[in-house]
């Protein structure tokens, strides 16, 4: 059965909360956390009502498998370091939420074509100027994956693997 990749409708957010809920706690191991997380309870607000934000999904039947978002907003400072929040600004930085795929479904290239998706849309949205993304190296084939599609613009990995190991990026727009 192909996968439809396309921008999320009203109808594909409880499966792509599902998807995203999931990771927090199987993959990633910590659960939810509302500082982190809020998004993920209104998808619909955040992402389908916002101007110049996007949520993208993979379906596979009427199975959401994947997900990515895009938001107008840069990292903030703290926990990243305050330099990172200076050159990329929110407003005019784009921001990578959310690239999860369901363990089944990996390895298909659902990841590669839904930020492809994102980057188009950060592309013709008015007032881009960079997309930004970072990711904890502790997930399994991130950093490779995220290396093969942008460029590291800082490692603030510090060796201790009880903590994120986040490597920041920036995909050419």
């Amino acid at each position: 059965m192909p996968y439809d990749i396309r921008p999320a409708r009203p109808g594909d957010l409880d499966g792509a909360r599902s998807l995203m809920l999931d990771t927090f706690y199987r993959e990633f191991g910590y659960g939810y956390l509302p500082e982190w997380h809020q998004d993920v309870i209104d998808l619909e607000g955040t992402y389908l009502r916002t101007p110049r934000h996007a949520l993208f999904v993979a379906v596979h039947g009427d199975e959401v498998v994947g997900t990515t978002g895009v938001r107008a907003v840069g990292p903030k400072s703290p926990p990243h370091p305050a330099w990172l929040a200076e050159q990329y600004p929110s407003g005019s930085t784009a921001q990578l939420f959310r690239v999860y795929i369901r363990p089944a479904h990996r390895r298909q290239g659902l990841a590669r074509e839904l930020v492809k998706r994102a980057c188009a849309y950060v592309a013709s949205a008015p007032g881009y100027t960079h997309l930004y993304l970072h990711t904890d190296t502790r997930v399994e084939g991130a950093e490779p994956f995220w290396r093969s599609v942008a460029v590291p613009i800082h490692d603030d990995r510090d060796g201790d693997p009880s903590r994120f190991q986040t490597v920041h990026f920036e995909v050419p727009l």
